[in-house]
C-alpha cells in the first residue's frame, strides 16, 4: 500500500510538472500574439545588449565636467567671437582668419556634440535616432580635424612672424591665410566623407558619443587601417607641425634674448652709478624675458597633448582588442572636447588685442547703462522742479 501511494503521488508530480510547464510555455501562437501586441521601441532608444548600468559616482562627476566644459567653451568662444566683430584692427591681421575658423567650431561643437554626449552619458544608449547620430559623428570628425589643423597654421603663421619678421606681410597675407583655410576644410572633410561612405558613423557605446564607429566584424581590419590613417594625417601630423614650427620659434627667441641681455650687462657696465634696485629690476626683467617665450611654447603644445593624445591613444588601443573601461572612454572624449574651452584663452583671450578689445566692450556697455540711469534720474528730477512763472 505505502508503494502504491508513493507511485500516485509522483505521477501527480509529473502530471503537474508538465502542465505548469505548458502554462509557462504557452502556445506559440499566443506567444506570438503577445509578441506582436507590444509596441516595438525605437531603435536609437532599445539598450545594448548586456546588462543596463545604472548611473554611479563616477558618472555624476562625468556629467559634472561636460557641463562644466560646454558651460566655458560657450562663453569663452562667444566672447572671442564677439571681440573679432568689434576690432577692426584684429580684423585686418591673418591669423584672425585661423582665430575665426577655430572659434566657429569649437562653438558648433558645443552647441551640437557637447550635449549628445552628455545625453548619451546620462541615458546610458544612443540619444537620438540613427540619422541625427550619423550628422554628429559627421561634424564630430571634421570638428576635432579642422580644430586640429587649425592650430598647426596658427604656429606657421607664429613661425612666419618670428623667423621673417620683415617679409611677414608679403608671405602671409589674408589671401594666403584663407587658402589654408581652405585647405584646412578640404583635408578635414575628406575622413568623414569617407567614413559616412563605408557606414562607419554611429553611436559609441564606449565613448557615449556618436562618432567613428563599425559594429561589422568582417570590416575589423579595414576600420583599422582607416582609423590609423585618419589619426596619422591628423593628429599626427598637426603634432609634428607644431614641435617643428615652435621649436624654431623659441630657438630664435632665445638668440634675439642673448643679444637683448648683451646689451643690457654692457649698459649695466658703464652705469657704474646706477642704484641696485634698478640693476636688479633689469636683472629679474631678463629673467622674465627667457622664461616667457618657453612657457608660451609650453602652453601651445601641451594643451595639444593633454587634450588630444588620451582620446587617440585610447581609440588605437581599443583596436587592438584590449578592454577599456567605459568611464576612461568618456573622461577621455571628454578631455578632447576641453580643448574647444582651452582654446579661446591660449590663442586668443590673453593677448593684449583681446584684453584690450574686452575692456572697450565693457567700458562701452557700462558707459551706456551709466547714460540710461543719469538721464532716468535728470528726468525726475526735472519733473520735480516747478516752472518759474508759476
Amino acid at each position: 500500500v505505502p508503494a502504491r501511494k508513493v507511485a500516485r503521488g509522483r505521477a501527480r508530480l509529473r502530471a503537474s510538472g508538465s502542465h505548469g510547464g505548458g502554462g509557462e510555455q504557452g502556445s506559440p501562437g499566443g506567444g506570438a500574439a503577445e509578441g506582436l501586441s507590444r509596441p516595438r521601441a525605437a531603435p536609437w532608444r532599445r539598450r545594448p545588449p548586456g546588462r543596463a548600468r545604472t548611473m554611479n559616482s563616477w558618472d555624476a562627476g562625468l556629467v559634472g565636467l561636460l557641463v562644466g566644459t560646454m558651460g566655458v567653451s560657450l562663453l569663452s568662444n562667444a566672447l572671442v567671437l564677439l571681440c573679432l566683430l568689434y576690432s577692426a584692427d584684429i580684423r585686418r591681421q591673418a591669423p584672425a582668419l585661423f582665430t575665426l575658423n577655430l572659434t566657429c567650431g569649437n562653438l558648433l561643437c558645443t552647441v551640437v556634440n557637447m550635449p549628445l554626449t552628455l545625453a548619451g552619458v546620462v541615458a546610458q544608449r544612443q540619444p537620438a535616432g540613427d540619422r541625427l547620430c550619423r550628422l554628429a559623428a559627421f561634424l564630430d570628425t571634421f570638428l576635432a580635424t579642422n580644430s586640429m589643423l587649425s592650430m598647426a597654421a596658427l604656429s606657421i603663421d607664429r613661425w612666419v612672424a618670428v623667423v621673417f619678421p620683415l617679409s611677414y606681410r608679403a608671405k602671409m597675407r589674408l589671401r594666403d591665410a584663407a587658402l589654408m583655410v581652405a585647405y584646412t576644410w578640404l583635408h578635414a572633410l575628406a575622413f568623414p566623407a569617407a567614413a559616412l561612405a563605408l557606414s562607419w558613423l554611429g553611436f559609441h557605446q564606449l565613448y557615449a558619443s556618436c562618432t567613428l564607429c563599425s559594429r561589422r566584424p568582417d570590416e575589423r581590419l579595414r576600420f583599422a587601417v582607416f582609423t590609423g590613417a585618419f589619426h596619422a594625417l591628423s593628429f599626427l601630423l598637426s603634432f609634428v607641425v607644431l614641435c617643428c614650427t615652435y621649436l624654431k620659434v623659441l630657438k630664435v627667441a632665445r638668440f634675439h634674448c642673448k643679444r637683448i641681455d648683451v646689451i643690457t650687462m654692457q649698459t649695466l657696465v658703464l652705469l657704474v652709478d646706477i642704484h641696485p634696485s634698478v640693476r636688479e629690476r633689469c636683472l629679474e626683467e631678463q629673467k622674465r624675458r627667457r622664461q616667457r617665450a618657453t612657457k608660451k611654447i609650453s602652453t601651445f603644445i601641451g594643451t595639444f597633448l593633454v587634450c588630444f593624445a588620451p582620446y587617440v591613444i585610447t581609440r588605437l588601443v581599443e583596436l587592438s582588442s584590449v578592454p577599456v573601461g567605459s568611464h576612461w572612454g568618456v573622461l577621455s572624449k571628454c578631455l578632447a572636447y576641453g580643448k574647444a574651452a582651452s582654446d579661446p584663452f591660449v590663442y586668443s583671450l590673453l593677448r593684449h588685442q583681446y584684453r584690450k578689445s574686452c575692456r572697450e566692450i565693457l567700458n562701452r556697455i557700462l558707459h551706456r547703462r551709466a547714460l540710461r540711469s543719469s538721464g532716468l534720474t535728470g528726468d525726475s528730477h526735472s519733473q520735480n522742479i516747478l516752472p518759474v512763472s508759476e
